[in-house]
C-alpha cells in the first residue's frame, strides 16, 4: 500500500487537469435559446465559481462541483485537498457549506480498493473540519483515480458576493501564496525539497472559511478563488466580467519563498502554457518568470477579494483579527486596451 504513488496514475495533478479557458469557451458555446430562470441568480454567463438560486424568501443556495486527478501521492492527503477545494466554490460566494457527496473515479484493476477508502477518510476529515456531513456520492471504474465532491451551500441574499461586480478604484487581495503547480510538478520530477512540499501540502489543505466572513462585508464587493486557470485567469474573468482593467504589483503578489529554484529547473505545469495561450493577449507588461508564477496553475488556493479602497485599512485590521496578514497586490481602474497591468 506505502508503495503505491498515486500521482503516477494520472497524466495530469490537481486543478492543472482544468480544460483551458479557451478550451471551456468553445466547449460551452450554445446557439440553443436560454431559458431563463429568474431565480437563478448566478448560473454560467459570469463564468462565476458556483451556481446560486434565490428561494424567494432572502435565503439563496449555492451549487457546486470540482473533482480532479491526484496530486500528491498519499491517499488520504489527495481526499482531504480535493474536498477542501471543492467547499472553497461556496466560500467564494460568500456563502457557508452545509452538505457534500463524493465523486469518486478509480481503476479497480490497478489500485487497490483501500487505497480508495483512504481518500474518502481524507474527505470525511475535511468535511467534519467545515461542519458539515459527506452525504452520499456517486463511483465509477475509471482508467485513472478521479475524486471530488458536489456541495450545496447557502447565504443570505444580501451577502452574496460575485466575480463579476467589482467596482474601479477597488484595491485587490490574496489570501494564499501562488506556486502550486510548480512545486506539485517538482514532486512528480522527483526534484521537490520535503519541506517544501509539506508547505504547499499545508496551503492547499487550508479551508478558504474567511470567504463566509467576507460575504457579510458590504465594501467587499467582488470575490472569486485562485484555481487552475492561475491568478491572472481568474482575475481576467474579474475585470472582463465587470469591465475594468487591473493593475498588478508584482513584488507584492503572495508566493512560495523557494519557487525560484524550480523554476530555474524548468518545473512548470503543462497547464501553465496551456492558460497562457488562452488569455496571454490580455496581459500588458509582464516578463517570462512573472508568467510563471502568475499563470501557474493553482489547486485550493486563496481568494482573491476586490475591497472598495476607502475601506481598505478596515479590511486588512478585520483580516489580522482573523489572523492572516494581508496587503493589497494592486487595483482595479478605467477598462483600457488590455485587461491586467503587470508592474
Amino acid at each position: 500500500m506505502n508503495d503505491i504513488k498515486l500521482t503516477q496514475y494520472s497524466h495530469g495533478a490537481g486543478c492543472g487537469c482544468k480544460i483551458s479557458p479557451a478550451v471551456l469557451d468553445t466547449m460551452l458555446h450554445s446557439d440553443l435559446p436560454k431559458t431563463k430562470y429568474p431565480n437563478l441568480l448566478v448560473g454560467n454567463d459570469s463564468k462565476d465559481d458556483a451556481a446560486v438560486f434565490d428561494l424567494g424568501d432572502g435565503t439563496c443556495i449555492i451549487s457546486t462541483t470540482d473533482f480532479f486527478m491526484p496530486i500528491v501521492d498519499d491517499p488520504f492527503t489527495f481526499g482531504s485537498i480535493a474536498s477542501v477545494n471543492a467547499i472553497s466554490d461556496v466560500y467564494a460566494m460568500g456563502g457557508e457549506p452545509f452538505m457534500a457527496i463524493a465523486i469518486l473515479g478509480w481503476p479497480i484493476n490497478k489500485i487497490p480498493a483501500e487505497v480508495a477508502q483512504g481518500v474518502l477518510e481524507g474527505s470525511r476529515k475535511i468535511c467534519e473540519e467545515a461542519g458539515i456531513p459527506l452525504a452520499g456520492g456517486h463511483s465509477i471504474d475509471c482508467p485513472e483515480p478521479v475524486f471530488g465532491l458536489a456541495v450545496s451551500g447557502k447565504l443570505r441574499k444580501e451577502h452574496l458576493k460575485r466575480n463579476d461586480t467589482a467596482r474601479e478604484e477597488s484595491l485587490l487581495y490574496l489570501t494564499k501564496p501562488l506556486g502550486i503547480g510548480i512545486t506539485t510538478t517538482a514532486q512528480k520530477k522527483g526534484i521537490v525539497k520535503e519541506e517544501h512540499l509539506l508547505v504547499a501540502v499545508n496551503a492547499m489543505l487550508t479551508l478558504n472559511k474567511l470567504g463566509a466572513d467576507f460575504g457579510k462585508l458590504p465594501y467587499v464587493n467582488a470575490m472569486t478563488d485562485v484555481t487552475g486557470f492561475g491568478l491572472l485567469g481568474h482575475l481576467t474573468e474579474v475585470c472582463e466580467g465587470s469591465n475594468l482593467s487591473a493593475e498588478i504589483e508584482f513584488s507584492k503578489v503572495p508566493r512560495f519563498d523557494f519557487l525560484d529554484e524550480y523554476v530555474a529547473q524548468k518545473s512548470m505545469p503543462g497547464g501553465t502554457q496551456r492558460n497562457w495561450e488562452s488569455y496571454g493577449h490580455k496581459v500588458e507588461g509582464i516578463t517570462e518568470v512573472q508568467k510563471v508564477i502568475l499563470a501557474d496553475p493553482q489547486t485550493s488556493g486563496g481568494l482573491l477579494v476586490s475591497v472598495d479602497k476607502d475601506h481598505a485599512a478596515e479590511f486588512e485590521s478585520f483580516c489580522q483579527s482573523k489572523g492572516h496578514e494581508l496587503q493589497s497586490i494592486g487595483n482595479l481602474v478605467a477598462r483600457r486596451a488590455h485587461s491586467i497591468y503587470v508592474n
